[in-house]
């Protein structure tokens, strides 16, 4: 039996296992969206919102959980813009990872309690076995949520409405409003048709 059996295996071994969560983790807070499987998207998702969770907090304590958990990397973008390299054509100072994610994410996140990710379904699969595929990506705080409008009536509302208010001024002796101005624009075209 299976019980109190937590967590997916993704049919790798532990390191293996481990190592991609980093991976992706580190792909993320990168880039700041990837994309892969729905599977996997679930899996390195708490992984994800824990460490922001921690970073949070800004203290050295915090700042060595997270590299325990990330283990620090350099930052090598496209462009490298601030990397050197030795005549071997190694990395010997870029960014940091770790550094990224206390200067730039967590401040980010500094009066939002969870929620730091979000996953969009896409619609095609994986090509080669289907797999269903998702992006990513982690939520920006700044944008507002948008408000629910509050409906004022479809269609449907407005010709009951419309229906009740002709109903009420038949009940009342009146002449609907749309029928009176058709009454009084007619006598007008009439009078005009006789002084001709």
């Amino acid at each position: 039996m299976r019980h109190m059996v937590s967590g997916k295996k993704l049919s790798r071994d532990t390191d293996h296992r481990r190592a991609l969560r980093r991976n992706l983790a580190a792909a993320l807070f990168i880039s700041g969206r990837i994309k892969t499987t729905e599977a996997k998207a679930r899996f390195v998702r708490p992984f994800v919102e824990k460490i922001i969770t921690i970073a949070r907090k800004g203290d050295l304590t915090a700042r060595r959980r997270v590299v325990a958990m990330l283990q620090d990397r350099f930052i090598v973008d496209a462009e490298e813009t601030d990397v050197k390299r030795d005549k071997n054509y190694r990395v010997v100072k870029a960014p940091r990872l770790v550094a990224k994610v206390f200067s730039e994410i967590a401040p980010k996140y500094a009066n939002v309690s969870g929620g730091y990710t979000r996953v969009i379904h896409l619609p095609k699969p994986r090509l080669g076995d289907c797999g269903p595929t998702v992006y990513l990506e982690l939520v920006d705080p700044t944008v507002e949520k948008k408000t629910k409008r509050t409906r004022t009536g479809g269609s449907r509302r407005r010709k009951t409405q419309m229906r009740e208010q002709f109903a009420a001024g038949l009940l009342k002796g009146k002449k609907p409003a749309a029928k009176a101005e058709e009454a009084s624009a007619e006598p007008e075209s009439q009078s005009e048709q006789k002084a001709e």
